[in-house]
């Protein structure tokens, strides 16, 4: 072997030495070294190695988030089940009305003895359809003051109900904005909603005054979200309810959580008012063909009402009239699902 060729060799064999020894010393983790690499390939920055495995604050975060969505998904249906609209107090309260609950039904009956007494002094008969006689005077005044009582004030209240729904959640996106601008800033979530309740206009003042109320009582966050949601059941108030009860058992930042809430929201509103829009026009011929046939019978009880009574005095008139109750009902039906978009 040559002299010059000496000196090569013996870095090369040198080198390997080195190389072995460095893979003799970490061979032991090189599966947490791959773990770890693939962590971090991933995006998963907050992954530490302990005991040979990789554990991620992401993926436990996760897994609690998602447990505690299972459980207000839950709760949700639990709700749902008992459906609040079917209670006369919790609609008293969605439509904004402090009378109790008997007074309503009192009031219930004054309008069905006022409908019972409109169909007894109008000294209506009643039909004769095909051979059988419905001209029993008790039965039609008993009906009448079954659907007065019933009927109207139900009506009436869902109609109170609606509107005070549509009103809160035009002002619930501001209200967001509200506390993520107070979060910001270093204000507590308390603090946050008693602005809320005291420079926000009704109906939503008065809600997160409760609200707030039940806060400083010690009701506990969840027990006041539930006691909102039942005031107020919107699916905006349950993103809302399931937005701070995430945050307050798994952490992070409220006041990003919230401003997307708020986007959405608002996205939601856009989207409503553009179905409305476009829906307008089908709205607009729908009601146009629906009074169609109330128009043209005062019309012509106006011009001829001898001609228009034939169908309140003869049996084949009270068979048309029938048929044609059942046919504009279902017309009125089928038109008012074709434009219904659940948003």
């Amino acid at each position: 072997m040559s002299g010059p060729m000496i000196p090569y060799i013996v870095a090369a064999l040198a080198f390997l030495a080195i190389v072995g020894l460095g893979l003799v010393m970490t061979g032991g983790n090189n599966d947490a070294a791959r773990k770890r690499a693939k962590a971090i390939s991933t995006g998963r920055g907050g992954a530490q190695v302990k005991g040979g495995k990789v554990v991620d604050d992401g993926i436990r975060r996760r897994a609690k988030t998602q447990e505690m969505l299972d459980n207000l998904r839950k709760q949700d249906k639990e709700r749902r089940r008992n459906d609040p609209m079917r209670n006369v107090g919790s609609k008293l309260t969605q439509a904004g009305l402090e009378i109790p609950v008997p007074m309503f039904w009192v009031l219930s009956a004054v309008c069905g003895l006022v409908c019972a007494g409109i169909v007894y002094i109008s000294g209506a008969d009643g039909l004769v359809i095909n051979g059988m006689s419905l001209k029993s005077r008790p039965v039609l005044i008993g009906a009448a003051f079954f659907g007065g009582t019933l009927g109207i004030p139900q009506s009436i209240l869902n109609f109170l109900i609606k509107g005070r729904h549509t009103k809160m959640v035009n002002q619930f996106a501001d209200a967001l904005d509200i506390i993520v601008r107070g979060v910001r800033s270093g204000l507590p979530l308390n603090e946050c909603i008693r602005v809320i309740a005291k420079e926000s206009p009704e109906p939503l003042r008065k809600e997160f005054l409760t609200f707030a109320d039940n806060l400083a009582m010690g009701a506990g966050l969840e027990r006041s979200l539930a006691a909102l949601y039942k005031r107020l059941p919107l699916q905006e108030v349950n993103f809302f309810a399931i937005v701070l009860t995430i945050q307050s058992k798994a952490g992070g930042n409220l006041s990003e959580a919230l401003h997307n809430l708020s986007t959405v929201i608002r996205s939601r509103k856009m989207m409503r008012e553009k179905v409305k829009a476009l829906s307008s026009e089908a709205k607009a011929s729908a009601m146009i063909i629906g009074s169609l046939p109330i128009a043209v019978g005062v019309m012509v009880f106006m011009t001829t009402p001898d001609y228009i009574m034939e169908l309140f005095r003869t049996e084949t008139g009270h068979v048309i009239l029938v048929l044609a109750a059942g046919m504009m009902g279902t017309g009125i039906t089928v038109m008012r699902n074709m434009m219904n978009f659940d948003m």
